[in-house]
């Protein structure tokens, strides 16, 4: 492993410790969510991305300065060939005691196949993207996606001994009525269940205005059946979590719109070119790539990821409206890393 120069803490202008880092190993995916991309995406070329090797001193780099927890995304990461080489190689600093956790977030198309090894690699926990229930709706949703699949790869990853945690973009006149019982479910199999608002990112060839429900709405809507209590369980990303009398489990709000939650933002986010991100809804990035191939060791890779960080903004811009009719962020979700 190449020597790094090491500094301390990342710690932006606002105080904020960056403790967490999303790397997306790819930018491809097997599905086409209605609300990530477009049905005819144009992706990377292969020899654009980060080899698997650099996507190791990449984190590993960041995993000197502080960081705690890594999470791959994509794209849908177990689509990236001999991923779980990556795995393995980062599953040292879990073992170091110098990482808390290393995780993924997956569409779980390829779950079944891979949980046995990602469990070998000390994930402990994974994120599943499922905004319903229903085969032909979640067909319709992510265009190409078998609901069998996931739910064979969500109980393989269950058998393994990971804890699931399902994701679910709340959708207006698509999955509105359903996540009543996509909780219950999810509750009754022992999963926590998170809900997301449709993020302006992309054009993805619908209108995000009309996709849109604000959370507070379905909060609201759900609270005329069920007894929901603020609890301060955390995970480490942006949910806020309550807790479902009548089920017992545990229910998160990611609501980028409704309820800003950049004070106490403590991630950035690297692509599968080694571009940082230093805010999901801002363009000003850092290339971490050239410093990175221009050395052997790590000092000139260090001093980019300080000059990012300093320039971290407070927050992010999103905004939905009929008035807006551009993306806030002209990139997809699928490029920088859901």
């Amino acid at each position: 492993m190449v020597a790094s120069a090491v500094q301390g803490p990342l710690v932006d202008t606002f105080g904020r410790a960056v403790t967490y880092l999303r790397v997306s190993v790819t930018d491809r995916c097997d599905f086409r969510c209605v609300y990530c991309m477009s049905e005819h995406m144009t992706f990377l070329p292969k020899q654009d991305l980060l080899t698997l090797e650099e996507l190791d001193r990449l984190c590993s780099a960041f995993v000197a300065r502080g960081v705690r927890k890594l999470r791959l995304t994509g794209g849908e990461p177990l689509v990236r060939r001999d991923v779980m080489t990556l795995f393995r190689a980062l599953s040292r600093h879990l073992e170091t005691g110098r990482l808390e956790e290393l995780t993924v977030t997956t569409n779980g198309s390829q779950l079944a196949r891979y949980a046995a090894d990602l469990a070998a690699c000390g994930v402990r926990r994974i994120n599943v993207s499922v905004d319903t229930l229903d085969p032909d709706k979640f067909r319709a949703v992510t265009r190409w996606g078998d609901l069998g699949k996931v739910m064979e790869g969500i109980a393989a990853a269950k058998a393994a001994g990971i804890k699931v945690k399902l994701n679910a973009v709340a959708l207006r006149d698509v999955n509105e009525h359903e996540i009543a019982g996509l909780m219950e479910w999810c509750h009754g199999e022992g999963h926590d269940l998170s809900l997301i608002e449709v993020m302006p990112l992309g054009e993805v060839g619908a209108e995000r205005v009309d996709q849109y429900l604000p959370l507070s709405e379905v909060r609201a809507k759900l609270e005329e059946r069920y007894a929901l209590t603020d609890i301060p369980f955390r995970t480490g990303g942006p949910a806020r979590y309550v807790e479902v009398k009548e089920t017992g489990g545990r229910l998160g709000f990611i609501t980028p719109l409704t309820h800003n939650f950049c004070e106490g933002c403590n991630r950035v986010r690297v692509t599968c070119t080694g571009t940082l991100f230093m805010c999901l809804g801002q363009e000003d990035a850092a290339d971490l790539r050239a410093p990175l191939r221009a050395s052997a060791d790590d000092a000139l890779l260090q001093t980019a990821i300080d000059e990012a960080i300093f320039r971290k903004p407070k927050g992010h811009d999103f905004v939905i409206d009929r008035t807006s009719r551009t993306p806030a962020v002209s990139r997809h979700m699928s490029t920088t890393g859901g």
